[in-house]
């Protein structure tokens, strides 16, 4: 790959590069093993001397395409990809964090990372303390304890759709001395790639934008190889390792430590494997990202700016807006577009809600986003219909708030189908 391409062309040729009389696409590596000329070969490979495959459960070839494509679009020296969203953030943090120990995050995350952070990791000795985004940098500070281990949060929050005041959290994390682990699963490495902006380590859900069509569940963790793991805190990445010899990460690895160690250790042990077929699927939703970025962020605006006119709307959330609060650092730091989800608030509450979501016809109801297709979703009725609702406002969810995650099909379309069924919704 040449360090001067732009990242439209990475997306498509960057981490695989065929040798004469090879595929031109990375083939789907459908194999558990591999096979080897000697035992010798197998021992260096089990002692982490050699790159080569070991066990698909640990690396395999398709897999390492997709991961050096997403790698080289967001600028780090390595990544891994993992079964979901959810099994990369969680082993994002364990590689790091252990019972006794801390994390700080944002508060604005998606439900399925704040569940983790609130419910499981506690199970497991690790304690989260949530701070409020937009709070002060003294407050955020606050929050940190000599065993924390990272601050974590989103690039775009979600359901939120906030945008994340870059400057203030890495200058947090670079003074308190732990890295700062961001999901960019919303902005994707084409609109944003926070490890320009301070980050250490970037996560994606891969089954949204990056995948792009709904065909796959996974995820994966970049590793941005500039954070300094020798300052005292991490001996976990710089003491003897007992099940490899007493191998010390940074001093083998250098600046691939943390990525290795998420590979050889975690990944070898919990075993959160992506497929390869599913990784072959990635590996070629890339390739479209950025045409697939411009126009989810395209039809986005224009629809964000067709509800903020329209009679049946009481207000609309979409960081491209004028009068969305996040609008100027949205500049900043999504120059192309601020990715394809908005919410909405639709006059008549949860029934007008509901005969909305029932009425759209070429927007579907469907539990997703980050889909070619434009879909929507009215997490009153749906999602969150188990709690209250003053629990759901707790969380952020008013009866009368709309989800839609814009699709790239022609926006006229969008904007008639929306029509008719806010029409709908009002009768």
């Amino acid at each position: 790959m040449s360090e001067t391409w732009r990242i439209e062309t990475r997306a498509v040729q960057s981490g695989y590069d065929p040798k004469p009389t090879e595929p031109r696409i990375p083939a789907i590596c459908q194999s558990t093993t591999y096979k080897y000329d000697s035992a010798e070969h197998v021992a260096r490979l089990f002692d982490l001397e050699l790159p080569d495959h070991m066990y698909t459960r640990i690396s395999n070839p398709t897999t390492a395409a997709f991961e050096g494509k997403i790698a080289a679009m967001e600028g780090g020296v390595g990544a891994m990809a993992t079964s979901s969203g959810q099994a990369a953030t969680s082993l994002a943090i364990l590689n790091i964090t252990s019972a006794g120990q801390h994390v700080v995050a944002a508060s604005t995350l998606y439900g399925g990372t704040y569940s983790l952070f609130a419910n499981t990791l506690p199970k497991l000795g690790i304690e989260v303390s949530f701070v409020d985004p937009e709070g002060p940098t003294e407050e955020i500070m606050q929050a940190f304890r000599p065993e924390t281990r990272c601050l974590f949060a989103e690039t775009i929050g979600n359901p939120g759709l906030n945008v994340l005041d870059f400057a203030k959290f890495s200058s947090v994390a670079q003074k308190m001395q732990v890295p700062l682990i961001i999901d960019n699963t919303f902005a994707t490495p084409y609109l944003c790639r926070p490890l320009e902006h301070g980050a250490d380590i970037v996560i994606h859900s891969a089954t949204k934008y990056i995948d792009g069509h709904a065909t796959s569940v996974g995820g994966v963790i970049v590793d941005g190889g500039r954070f300094n793991w020798t300052n005292g805190r991490y001996p976990e990445l710089t003491e003897p390792d007992a099940s490899y010899h007493g191998l010390r990460y940074v001093e083998a690895f250098g600046p691939l430590a943390y990525i290795i160690k998420a590979r050889v250790q975690y990944m070898r042990d919990i075993g959160a494997t992506p497929a390869p077929q599913n990784s072959f699927l990635f590996n070629h939703g890339l390739t479209t990202l950025p045409l697939r970025m411009e126009r989810h962020s395209a039809n986005a605006l224009a629809l964000a700016r067709f509800l903020e006119s329209h009679p049946a709307v009481s207000w609309v959330n979409y960081p491209g807006l004028e009068s969305h609060p996040s609008y100027q650092r949205a500049r900043t730091y999504l120059p192309l577009g601020c990715s394809g989800v908005l919410t909405f608030g639709i006059k008549g509450g949860h029934e007008a809600g509901v005969k909305f979501m029932e009425a759209c016809k070429l927007v579907a109801l469907v539990v997703h986003v980050g889909d070619a297709r434009s879909c929507v979703l009215h997490p009153a009725s749906t999602t969150h219909r188990q709690l209250s609702e003053e629990q759901q406002i707790a969380a952020g969810v008013t009866p009368d708030l709309i989800r839609i995650s814009v699709g790239i099909e022609h926006i006229d379309d969008i904007l008639e189908d929306v029509e008719q069924a806010l029409a709908a919704s009002q009768s």
